[in-house]
């Protein structure tokens, strides 16, 4: 999972762009980059490993002065860490680098495509799919295609996700996949910098939380198949819209997007709040009490433990303190890495837990190995009971749409039974919500979601992929090709 940012025609561009990648920070952790034109028309990027306030620091947006920038967080998906993976990528034609990418998303047909380019001699900087994508759209524009007409072609040759922001000379194109997969949302800015005039421009976000840290306003999304077109002097420009099926994921509202965003149609935080109370209205067993409290694993099932609270007029509480200068766990690179992440992440309150009957709520179980650390410190806290509540089904399958999820061997709903991840997990009970609660959830949408994690049901099945065996992880997919 990746975050993108973009900005047209606003001074300090590469500013406002740092500022909304530090408000999307939690979609990668591992390496951030941007890229500016500056007035003479020269396209000029810096990215490195780090957060965003190490990398784009003052002295970088400074030297990366223009009023048109994009930029980009990356945790890997496909791809080693290192900075040659690093995005934006600028793309380089025989008057010079022209063109600078960044894409959120993963492609099924990578490999093939990429072979294709290598066969004509395109020579690769990094193994992810931005640079692909950029480096196919130059081909065809210097084989003679219009840009638009360029990128057109490239999004009806991709399978898979991807949501996109191109600098290409004075003009700065967003356009998404067909399905939506990954949102994309686009705003109006009023931009005051300290002693200078007042400008406007257009910006662009994975999510809206982007904008409101620039001051920016939401106006809408870029629309599944669109391609947007900004030119200096001219208006926002729709010059392609080639829909199909909507196949939202529907992992971004129960955990990746952060709660104040709203997009795919939905708000998030409202969406967790209605997994939660879907999720108490089937839990009727569980009798309410003065000894009960309804707890999250912070931060991304906070609203999901207040909606199951609320329907079950349980008392809900915060025994779990988290560090917040540890980054999310799900998307570190390692399983140890992960391991101790959660030791250092989390610390149970004093007091809180003695005689206590938990519903633990998490938003998913994936190894479940970070899960049973944290059911562990729990209850040597002093909790007498622990309820493990789940806010997504069973994750039975990987992500092949930009999620780095493991191989389906290594998915503990395929390695055990629910009764035996109860007794792993160190639970006294354990519920999960189920992919049928999401046509309550999202009323009249749940067509217009993917959910192929939990019920295998991919769009896009990569070659060689049967749903009942084990297929691997993306990224080991990619490799063998």
């Amino acid at each position: 999972m990746c975050g993108i940012a973009g900005v047209f025609e606003a001074e300090g561009a590469a500013g406002i762009v740092a500022s909304i990648l530090f408000a999307i920070q939690h979609r990668g952790q591992e390496s951030c980059g941007a890229a500016a034109r500056d007035a003479g028309g020269r396209i000029l990027g810096h990215k490195g490993m780090g957060l965003v306030k190490q990398v784009l620091d003052e002295e970088v947006q400074a030297r990366l002065s223009g009023t048109t920038a994009i930029g980009h967080v990356r945790y890997p998906t496909a791809g080693c860490s290192d900075v040659v993976n690093a995005q934006p990528h600028l793309i380089e034609l025989a008057e010079g680098p022209v063109m600078a990418i960044s894409s959120n998303g993963d492609l099924i047909n990578y490999g093939e495509l990429r072979a294709r380019l290598e066969a004509e001699g395109v020579v690769f900087k990094s193994d992810n799919d931005a640079e692909l994508i950029g480096r196919l759209i130059a081909m065809y524009h210097v084989r003679g295609l219009a840009i638009e007409a360029a990128i057109a072609r490239v999004q009806a040759e991709l399978k898979g996700a991807f949501s996109t922001v191109l600098m290409y000379r004075d003009r700065l194109y967003a356009f998404r996949d067909p399905h939506g997969f990954r949102p994309m949302v686009l705003g109006h800015l009023t931009h005051e910098g300290e002693g200078e005039p007042p400008s406007e421009g257009t910006v662009f976000s994975s999510e809206s939380c982007g904008f409101g840290i620039v001051g920016a306003r939401l106006l809408r999304e870029v629309l599944p198949g669109e391609i947007l077109r900004l030119e200096r002097g001219q208006p926002l420009q729709s010059v392609g819209h080639a829909p199909l099926q909507p196949r939202h994921c529907v992992f971004e509202l129960i955990y990746f997007s952060r709660p104040d965003s709203s997009h795919f149609g939905e708000s998030v935080y409202q969406t967790r709040q209605r997994i939660g109370a879907c999720m108490a209205a089937k839990d009727g067993a569980l009798a309410n009490g003065e000894d009960l409290v309804v707890m999250p694993v912070p931060d991304s099932s906070n609203f999901i433990a207040l909606g199951y609270a609320k329907a079950k007029q349980a008392e809900f509480g915060m025994g779990l303190l988290r560090n917040h200068y540890v980054g999310r766990t799900f998307i570190k690179p390692t399983q140890a890495s992960r391991d101790e992440g959660v030791k250092q992440k989390f610390n149970p309150l004093p007091d809180f837990f003695p005689g206590k009957r938990v519903v633990l709520i998490d938003d998913s179980i994936v190894r479940g190995t970070s899960l049973r650390k944290l059911v562990r410190m729990v209850r040597q806290a002093g909790a007498k009971e622990i309820h493990v509540r789940i806010g997504s089904p069973k994750v039975i399958g990987p992500c092949f749409y930009g999620i780095d999820t493991p191989t389906r061997e290594e998915l503990i709903a395929n390695r055990m039974a629910e009764a035996e991840i109860t007794d792993y997990l160190g639970a006294d009970s354990l519920r999960w919500l189920e992919v049928a609660d999401f046509e309550d959830i999202l009323p009249g949408r749940r067509q217009d979601f993917c959910t192929a994690c939990f019920d295998l049901d991919y769009i896009y099945p990569p070659e060689g992929f049967a749903a009942k065996t084990n297929a691997p992880s993306l990224r080991a997919f990619q490799a063998v090709l």
